[in-house]
């Protein structure tokens, strides 16, 4: 493929037509439209159906904007900073991430990091949805456990791990001899979770199970701490949520699920080129935890 022919392509195929394409790079109608032809004839496919009054991208079209849109602009960028003897970040970089991570760290870290990178513009979106990062938009998805996909890569930067939690008030059930005399205990779960029990915890050495019996299903971690303090039941949550301090006052910790290892993961797009706000902005999680865990 011809780049030229294929950067006019992306021109026409982002504005979402010839004359508004024309308009935002001086470059005359006729001359987007005989080279996005000669990219045509080159593939051998229909890229644009154009119409009357509107054009619309073919599948074949559309297939060939979502693969070298993102690469365009990296190669933009890659030709603007090696010419003006830098490589520092710049742009606005998109980051979809989880909402409790977003509500306690974020804010912090991404205020260190546009303090660092001032040429970078922070679009952060506080979201526990599964992204597609072409079809969404995003540069970086941090995703808890994420599920393996051949799309993307990235790295882990932080661990947690779930604890089993409790009001100090509530009484830690008696051992028990086998699972027919596994205790029931009121519980506080998340709406979202499909981890309704039973609850193996490690109480010292010695595994137990516990049978959770739901009294509060809420949408959020806080919530369910706050709930917890509050004396509605146990529940499951990262450890470091309970650390020593104001918000873990009134909780007793009976013991971490020694299965429930949580990764927080940093995506982003397979590719060999990686612009340099993705690269900077894993490099300074990675950096920010040294010991992986949160």
């Amino acid at each position: 493929m011809d780049l030229s022919s294929l950067s006019d392509f992306d021109l026409v195929a982002t504005h979402g037509g010839f004359g508004k394409a024309s308009r935002s790079s001086g470059r005359a109608k006729a001359t987007l439209s005989r080279r996005i032809m000669d990219l045509e004839q080159s593939l051998g496919v229909r890229l644009i159906e154009r119409g009357a009054r509107a054009l619309r991208l073919t599948e074949e079209g559309a297939v060939l904007y979502e693969r070298t849109h993102t690469l365009l602009a990296d190669l933009a960028e890659a030709g603007a900073s090696v010419s003006g003897g830098h490589t520092a970040p710049r742009g606005t970089l998109r980051i979809s991430a989880p909402v409790l991570f977003s509500h306690t760290l974020m804010g912090t870290l991404s205020t260190e990091y546009a303090g660092r990178y001032p040429d970078v513009r922070l679009d952060i979106r506080a979201e526990d949805r599964r992204v597609d990062l072409v079809e969404d938009g995003y540069d970086i998805a941090i995703r808890v456990n994420p599920h393996p996909d051949s799309t993307l890569v990235g790295r882990c930067f932080a661990r947690d791990r779930m604890l089993l939690v409790a009001p100090a008030g509530l009484r830690r059930p008696r051992r028990t001899r086998g699972a027919a005399d596994v205790p029931d205990i009121p519980a506080v779960t998340l709406n979202n979770t499909s981890d309704q029990g039973p609850w193996v915890f490690l109480d010292g050495k010695t595994a137990r199970t516990v049978n959770p019996v739901p009294r509060l299903v809420l949408s959020s971690l806080i919530m369910v701490r706050d709930a917890v303090r509050a004396g509605a039941g146990a529940a499951l949550i990262p450890q470091s949520m309970v650390r020593p301090g104001p918000a873990s006052e009134g909780l007793a910790i009976w013991g971490p699920l020694p299965d429930r290892q949580v990764e927080l993961w940093a995506l982003h797009r397979s590719r060999r080129l990686v612009n340099a706000k993705v690269s900077t902005f894993i490099d300074f999680l990675c950096a920010r935890f040294p010991d992986r865990w949160l």
